[in-house]
């Protein structure tokens, strides 16, 4: 009897990875200080994401970036522009006249 074999019927698929959340686990611990700060900042706010936390985070996302543990990212795209990031693109694409 073919019921139930193992294999039997399967149709073999190639997964896809995800868009965004896979990516190399930093075991060289890299950016490990940099997370634990983050962690910190989160747990003396209460789990509130603030500026501060938020700036942390944005710095080990760059450090990922430069290590190439994670694909390079614009940190608009990832949620991490701050006033005064935005004052210096805003100037930038506007140029001087």
């Amino acid at each position: 009897m073919g019921f139930g074999a193992p294999g039997a019927g399967a149709n073999p698929s190639k997964p896809t990875p995800p868009e965004r959340g896979s990516f190399p686990l930093d075991h060289e611990g890299e950016c490990k200080h940099l997370i634990k700060d983050y962690l910190k900042c989160l747990k003396l706010q209460r789990g509130v994401n603030d500026d501060a936390c938020r700036k942390l985070a944005k710095g080990y996302l760059a450090c990922r970036m430069d290590k190439n543990l994670m694909a390079p990212d614009n940190f608009r795209n990832l949620g991490l522009i701050f006033d005064k990031d935005a004052e210096k693109s805003g100037n930038e694409s506007s140029g001087t006249q």
